[in-house]
């Protein structure tokens, strides 16, 4: 029998909560993306994830346990292997991962690709390295106006992203030209979850700006989901910010994209207030690609403070028979070394005004009992090659 009605599952991307036994093999020696946020905090206030049970979850300093927690809490570790968006997201909804995506931020993409794309454009690519999106802009911007040229670049992630001015260069062309960057990435040795279109506007330094039309070209998942599952069965698959980006539409009935991690939390909100039968999956991605890369600690707690308070607004509209889930994908330490994701376990906080109580649960070993427990409460059948168990009856009680 149906437990849940609605299920909503907000990630807050990169939020992970210590390092998992295998993180060293990553390069990631003693991380703790919020335990190191809280430590650096003069005030840290988050009263409503501390109501839901996070600081029971993980040691934050300044912030003590709730004596009688609302949600149910476990830590989760990533069966998968490696770090990044796609593979956490995918690896919720019972994809397991054994071939990490191509990441080329340490010395930027071999000559035989960007020789392939500059002849395939017909233009001189500039940049090609590891770089923040309105860096590259302030460096490049003007020569890829006055000379024609493009500007392509990657960051601590999977992606090959281009830069073009809607101005001078076009949407449909930069478009066209992602297009041709995720052909030529599909190989094995090149291939990077995500291409992605950084239209900006501007004519010079100073004054660039990048504007709302990116475009994400993404791999497809590397089978059925648990989402693909829900829709085949006619329930509602709504998602927000990047969820649409990160599965390529794959399995989802509704897209909604997010300005901001706020403004997905407020579509969220809205979303909680009319009536579906099914699950809205959010992602909030300002955690990561504002502060996490950026290693700006401060701005980091200020994101998680400012989610807290949307957070405060959310649960008042959860009804009865609502189940809601956080989480997060990966890490992404802003106190440590370089700008890259860091391999570490993620919290998951689980609430329904049906619980009688909350409380601790085992740690799980795959991120994937999140889509096994959607998949049990909706009677669907997990598909072939899913991973995961369920954890609803853990949940009802």
């Amino acid at each position: 029998m149906q437990y849940y009605k609605r299920v909503f599952i907000i990630v807050l991307d990169s939020l992970g909560i210590g390092p998992m036994k295998d993180s060293p093999d990553y390069g990631d020696v003693g991380v703790n993306t919020l335990g190191h946020i809280a430590e650096h905090a003069n005030e840290f206030c988050i009263p409503n994830l501390r109501k839901l049970g996070l600081a029971n979850l993980c040691k934050l300093k300044g912030i003590e346990p709730e004596e009688a927690p609302l949600g149910k809490y476990a830590k989760l570790n990533e069966k998968s292997l490696g770090k990044d968006t796609m593979t956490g997201h995918w690896e919720m909804m019972g994809l397991y991962t054994t071939k990490p995506f191509r990441m080329f931020s340490e010395h930027g993409f071999p000559k035989e690709l960007i020789d392939e794309l500059s002849r395939r454009t017909g233009r001189t690519i500039i940049g090609n390295k590891s770089a923040s999106g309105t860096e590259i802009l302030e460096e490049l911007g003007e020569e890829e106006i006055t000379k024609g040229h493009l500007i392509v670049y990657t960051s601590a992630d999977s992606v090959l992203q281009i830069c073009g001015n809607e101005e001078t260069m076009g949407l449909e062309t930069l478009y066209h030209y992602c297009e041709i960057a995720r052909e030529l990435t599909l190989k094995e040795e090149w291939r990077v979850g995500r291409v992605i279109a950084r239209p900006y506007v501007g004519k010079k330094r100073g004054e660039f700006v990048r504007t709302a039309n990116r475009h994400d070209y993404a791999l497809k998942p590397s089978g059925e989901t648990v989402l693909t599952a829900l829709k085949q069965q006619g329930y509602d698959v709504i998602s927000v910010g990047k969820i649409f980006d990160i599965f390529a539409g794959e399995g989802l009935t509704e897209s909604n994209k997010s300005k901001s991690s706020v403004h997905g939390m407020e579509q969220t909100i809205a979303i909680a207030k009319r009536d579906f039968h099914g699950l809205c999956f959010t992602n909030l991605v300002d955690f990561d690609a504002l502060w996490g890369h950026r290693r700006n600690v401060e701005g980091y707690q200020r994101e998680i403070e400012k989610f807290d308070e949307k957070l405060g607004e959310f649960l008042p509209v959860i009804r009865e028979d609502d189940l809601l889930i956080l989480t997060a994908d990966h890490g992404n330490d802003p106190t440590y070394t370089g700008t890259d994701h860091t391999r570490e376990k993620v919290p998951f906080l689980a609430w329904s005004p049906k619980m009688e109580q909350g409380g601790p649960l085992p740690e799980q070993d795959t991120f994937a009992v999140i889509g096994a427990t959607i998949a049990e409460n909706f009677g669907i059948h997990m598909p072939q090659g899913c991973i995961g168990e369920s954890l609803l009856e853990q949940l009802m009680k």
